[in-house]
Order: structure tokens, then sequence, then C-alpha cells
């Protein structure tokens, strides 16, 4: 039998996102002809799970569920491979009056073991009663599980031979947890974010009727991990809460093949679809001297970035090479966010594309104040340019401060930690009360850890503040150093990661890590020489710089690079003795 994907257009009237839970946005949609599409790396369509469909399903495995006898709350792990299970046993849990934890599947983790000491983690911290993965993650699951006590572990087949529960389902309801997110792990180890009901459905209404400005006429597609948030909240969810069809290609094979997003936006003809910058540049890396032309991208009105630093020119390069697909430059919308809100945070208005703002790098370091750069006449006299990208402004609900090292609120163009307060922020971090209050106060504002500067009502995000380099009291921004090293031609974005070590003077020194393709010993040694001398002469600091193998920097669970494993990765094969004349040479 052949299948048929989803419909775009319905006569469902269009509720954007206005829920109380999960549940009632999931029998609303049920109403309706759209659903959720799941498409192979070849690009052929694999399943379609109407929502309908979902609903039914999700209630039928409820009842399973509720045969357990666990605990209302208590905690469901499910391994959030991109198919229907997922989703199923995700909504499940909405109706039993379960919490489900979403796990990471295995991606850059670097083996068997790697990845069962990750699970392990994860569901210590968690202390799920049952787990749930696809058939060819259980053996880790179990492996990860042993002696946790768990009551049941096991594929989706495991589960559909449970009995049904006769009683009423009761399913969770605003004020109860919807689900809890761990963090990606970017600068110290995963958290579990605790997300209510409530928190989670104003999060959705803000995205999908300011931040989207979400018509009855989009379609989505995604190859975002589910167990992110920007895949979780805005492409399982989301589409759920406004009713709309969603096309989903898995993260692994987006990564093996990045044209196939490409090819299913045109196959699909959708509207909307978000990806860190590391995902557009790698499909015109992967392009190469195709044409563009084959794809028709015409339809595409919200090409949103986020979830990472963005990079303006891995955008533009995108923009430019698929413009003759029809893709426009305008429909890029750059956002803020954190799995702590829920998900999103500020939009940049539609339609606008990038608002690049160019400020004085050394006055931002020196003076932490982001002064519009103004190139001078002579070229001695130019300062150091920095461009950050604005992130627009945040959803209504939300109190955003900037505050200096003291907690005074500061105005416009000057850099400090993003504290937010609202009814999207979470309740805390599931079993870890102390590591809340270091972030969550009892008044309800959430230090971010992210050092940004307001332009007027706009946010624009420099970067996190456990990232920052401190140099002869100095700050310092990682990305001004990776930026140097990506512009040779050797490096490729996302190829380099910087930081800063104690040395073996007990001095903070500045190290960068870099992915080299060439093995050439002598083009090594140029390319280092010249880093070294571009550095000194940008930044006035010395760095170390080492050339590692492709696809040796550590990467969190969601695919960003990670510059706190980075670091340790150096340490651990760092020889000061060795590195210590190096280093005076330098």
């Amino acid at each position: 039998m052949t299948m048929t994907p989803t419909v775009t257009l319905h006569s469902l009237p269009l509720n954007p996102g206005n829920f109380p839970t999960l549940s009632d946005a999931l029998d609303y949609a049920s109403l309706g002809e759209t659903g959720c599409n799941f498409y192979s790396g070849r690009g052929k369509l694999a399943h379609v799970l109407s929502y309908k469909d979902l609903q039914i399903q999700a209630k039928n495995l409820a009842k399973k569920l509720n045969s357990l006898r666990l605990d209302r709350g208590a905690r469901v792990a499910l391994v959030a491979d991109t198919n229907p299970d997922f989703i199923r046993f995700f909504f499940a849990c909405q109706y039993a009056g379960l919490t489900p934890v979403p796990l990471p599947i295995s991606l850059h983790l670097g083996g068997h073991q790697a990845y069962v000491t990750q699970l392990r983690r994860l569901l210590e911290s968690c202390c799920p009663s049952v787990a749930m993965a696809p058939e060819g993650l259980v053996p880790y699951l179990e492996e990860a599980s042993q002696g946790l006590g768990l009551s049941l572990i096991g594929g989706p087949e495991i589960f559909a031979s449970l009995p049904e529960d006769e009683s009423q389902l009761c399913p969770l309801a605003p004020h109860e947890l919807a689900y809890i997110q761990y963090t990606s792990g970017s600068t110290r180890w995963p958290r579990g974010v605790e997300v209510t009901q409530a928190a989670v459905m104003t999060n959705l209404a803000g995205i999908i009727q300011n931040g989207l400005q979400v018509t009855a006429g989009d379609r989505c597609v995604s190859w975002l991990p589910f167990y992110h948030d920007m895949g979780l909240v805005g492409f399982v969810l989301g589409p759920i809460a406004s009713q709309l069809s969603v096309d989903y290609l898995s993260t692994r094979d987006f990564a093996m093949r990045p044209r196939q997003w490409l090819s299913l936006m045109t196959k699909s003809q959708a509207t909307i679809s978000f990806s860190p910058s590391f995902g557009y540049e790698l499909c015109v890396r992967r392009l190469g001297e195709e044409s563009p032309e084959q794809f028709d991208l015409s339809h595409w009105r919200i090409a949103g970035v986020g979830a990472e630093t963005i990079r303006a020119e891995s955008l533009l390069r995108f923009s430019s090479t698929l413009g003759p697909s029809g893709f426009r430059q305008e429909s890029f919308l750059a956002c803020y966010g954190m799995a702590e809100c829920s998900l999103a945070i500020s939009f940049a208005p539609l339609g606008q594309g990038l608002d690049v703002d160019q400020v004085d790098g050394d006055c931002l370091s020196n003076e932490k104040e982001a002064l519009p750069f103004i190139a001078s006449l002579s070229s001695e006299e130019n300062g150091r340019c920095s461009s950050f990208v604005n992130c627009g402004v945040p959803l209504p609900g939300y109190e955003v401060e900037i505050r200096d090292a003291d907690g005074f609120a500061l105005g416009i163009r000057k850099s400090g930690t993003i504290f937010v307060r609202g009814a999207s922020i979470m309740s805390g971090y599931f079993n870890d009360p102390a590591t809340t209050d270091e972030v969550l106060s009892a008044d309800g504002w959430l230090n971010t850890g992210d050092i940004g500067y307001w332009i007027d009502d706009s946010l624009v995000i420099i970067g996190r503040s456990k990232d920052m380099i401190i140099i002869n009291g100095r700050n310092i921004w990682p990305q001004d150093l990776e930026f140097l090293a990506e512009q040779q031609p050797e490096v490729r974005p996302g190829d380099s990661s910087a930081f800063s070590v104690s040395g073996p003077d007990g001095e903070e020194m500045a190290v960068m890590v870099i992915q080299c393709r060439d093995s050439d010993p002598q083009k090594r040694e140029d390319l280092v020489k010249r880093l070294r001398a571009l550095v000194y002469q940008e930044l006035s600091i010395p760095c170390y710089i080492e050339l590692i193998p492709p696809r040796s920097l550590p990467r969190t669970s969601s695919g960003k690079l990670s510059r706190s494993r980075a670091k340790i990765d150096f340490l651990s094969r760092v020889q000061w003795d060795v590195l210590a004349p190096m280093l005076s040479a330098s």
C-alpha cells in the first residue's frame, strides 16, 4: 500500500497554542487531518502518523503503562530516536500522568562504553521507574541500567504486550511536570530541567503567535534531535500545538546527507525549518559544485537559526549559494533561548533577515561596552571589529535584565549577564536543589549564564560567561579566536575550539585546538605560525595552537562543539615540560 504524507492545508480552525496542557493540544489536533511524516536518509517516506492516530495509540499505550501501577509523576526514560515510537510514548505519559524523560541516542560519543556511561549517569540522575529504547539500542539501555531497580526495560514490543488498565485516564494537569529536558552539556555535565505543563504551553503560545506568527498554511521540516529543546519543543510539540504537519529526517541521516534537508523542503514545500549555524554551513560544504537550482526553496518563509552562537558568515554563504533555488536571505530568523526557559526567549522580526551589529572589539573586551565599530581612514588607527547577530525582542510575558557583576541592571550597549523571569521558566533542576539555587532566585529570576547587551529593546548575545577567556584582566571571547582560525583556507567553520588553561607558571594562557586535514608537516607548521602571529596582531595575546585530526573535537549531545570538554581533553594529553619551551618561543 502506497503511503501519502499528511496534508498541509486542512479544515480545522487554527488554535495558536492556547491550551492548558499538551494532552489538550493533541486532543484538538486529532480532530484534523495533519500529522507527522518520517523520511529515510534516501528521501523515502517511511512512516506516517496522523495526530488522530497518535491520540488513539497514545491513549491505548497509556492504559498499558497504568497497568504497571507506577506512582503519579514517575519518570519514564525514553531514548529519543527520530521515529513514531518516541512520540507515542511521550504522549502516552501525558495521558497516564507520568513524566517522560527524553535521553540522547548515540551521536558523537566515541563508542559503546562511552554511550553506556552517558546513559547510566542520566538514569542515575532522573531515577526512572521504567525505560524504553528502540530495539537496536535496548542492549545499551539494559547495560546502563543494571542495578538501578527499574520495573521494566525494553523496546516498544515489550510495552505493547502489557495488559490495558481499564481505569479512567487522568492526564497531567497544568501545574504538573510535562517532561524533564536534559541540557546539552556544553559547559558542564547535563542537568535535568523540570518543565511544567503551564510553562511549556505558555512558551509554545508565544512562539506560535509572536515569534513565528504561524498560519494555517504552514508546514514544518526538522532534522533536529528529539532530545534537544529545539527539536522537542520546537518541532514535536510546536506543530501539534498549532495543528501543523511536520516532516522528519533523522539527525544521523542529515549528518550523512545534508542535501536531503533541502530535498525534503523542496518535496513538501515546507515553510518553517530551523537549524544551528553549522547545519546551514554543512549544506553548503556538501553541495560543492552541484547546481542549487535542483531545489525549490521559494516557500521557505522562516529559516530559523539558534541553539548556539549565530555565525552570520555561514548563513550569508548559504543564502548566496541557495539563492538560485528561490531561498531568500530575508527568511533567516535569529532567535535566543534555552531549555531552562522551555525553549524560546526572543525572536528577531519576521522578514528582516540577519541584523549584524559590528562593535569595537577592544572596547567590548576592556570596557564591557558594545560601541559601534567605526573604521578610520588610516588603517593604523583601526580598532578590532567584532560582529554579533541581533536576536530580537523578548516574547511577551518575559522580564529580561542585563546585569553587571554586582547585580545592577545595565543600560543600552553595556555588556553583562542576562537574567530572565517569566511563566516559561523551569521549576528547577531535577533532584539538584544546590545547582537550582545557584541560577534561580527565590523571586523567580533565572541567571542564564549568557553574556549580552541591549540595542534599544533587542537582545544581542555574545556568548557563555563560562567560556570567556580572561588574560591579564582582559575579557576575550573564544569566538573571536575561532573566527580568526576559520578565515584560514585550511580551517572549516566549526573546526576550532578556543579556551584558556592555567599554564605551567600558574598564569592563564589562551589555547586553540584546530581540526586539520593536511598531513604535510611544513604546511601544518606554517598554519600554526600564521595563526599565532595573527592572534597576537589582532588581540595582543600569545596563543598556543594545537592541530588535531578531523572529527576529534568533542561535541554535545545536540551536535554543538563543547569548549569545556575540548579543554579537558587538551589537559589530559598536554605535557607541560615539553610545551613550556614552545610557549616561551611564541
